[in-house]
Order: structure tokens, then sequence, then C-alpha cells
């Protein structure tokens, strides 16, 4: 029985950007970093969280994510 080989296939050629094309990526990737708040902005905020809740331990991991969804809510 003869046996068949199965060619590999060529590895895909990198296409070629062209200006317009960096261009939109450039301007994707600052508009995402316009509207990510900073790890500073999210811990002053999730702070005043605990402040507010009486400084009552246990609801950390809440605040953060309250305070970074507030701050993203605000940016858009």
């Amino acid at each position: 029985m003869a046996e068949t080989v199965k060619k590999a296939k060529a590895p895909a050629k990198p296409r070629k950007t062209t200006a317009s094309a960096k261009a939109k990526t450039k301007a994707a990737v600052e508009e995402v970093k316009a509207v990510t708040p900073s790890h500073r902005e999210i811990a002053q905020l999730a702070h005043n969280f605990w402040a507010e809740r009486g400084w009552q331990d246990g609801y950390a991991e809440q605040d953060w994510l309250r305070a970074e969804q507030e701050l993203m809510g605000r940016a858009s």
C-alpha cells in the first residue's frame, strides 16, 4: 500500500500596512488610552467608596470594580 504524504502549507507572507491603516490603529489605541482611567484614579475613587462605607473591610474588590466602572462611564 502506497503512503501519501501531505505537503505543509507555506507560511503566510506578512501584509504590508498602509499609512492609513497605521493611522487608524494609532487612533484606536489613543482612544482606548483616553477612555481607560489610570490606576491612581481608580484607587482614589475606591478609597472614597471605602470611606463612605465607614471604613468597613471586606469590600475592596467591589469598591475597585465600582470605581473602575464609574470612571469608564464618565469617560464615554
